[in-house]
C-alpha cells in the first residue's frame, strides 16, 4: 500500500482536513491510501516511511528524498483536482 505524508506546521487542523480530503478523492479513484499526518519537525524522521509528501505550506525548501507536492489547493478547493491528478501519477511511477 502506498504511504502519504501530509504536514502542516502543527500537523493538527489543516493538514487533517487535507489528509481526508485526499483520501476521499483518491477512493472515488479506487486507490487505497495509508496516510499520515505531522508536523514539519516530525519530517525528517517521517520521510523515508512514505511514498510521497503533501505539504500544507512552501515546500521548496523540504529535500526528503521523497516527492512533495503542494496541498494548498486541496485546502482551498482552487486546483484541487490537479493536485490529484499530479498524486496519482507520483504513486503510480512509484
Amino acid at each position: 500500500m502506498k504511504r502519504i505524508i501530509v504536514a502542516c506546521g502543527s500537523g493538527v487542523a489543516t493538514s487533517t482536513m487535507v489528509a481526508e480530503l485526499l483520501k476521499n478523492a483518491l477512493a472515488k479513484r479506487n486507490i487505497q491510501v495509508e496516510i499520515k499526518i505531522a508536523d514539519f519537525k516530525s519530517l525528517s524522521s517521517l520521510a523515508s516511511t512514505a511514498h510521497l509528501l503533501v505539504s500544507i505550506a512552501p515546500y521548496e525548501k523540504f529535500n526528503y528524498g521523497i516527492p512533495v507536492v503542494n496541498g494548498i489547493p486541496l485546502l482551498t478547493g482552487v486546483g484541487a483536482e490537479g493536485t490529484v491528478d499530479e498524486v496519482v501519477k507520483i504513486l503510480s511511477a512509484k
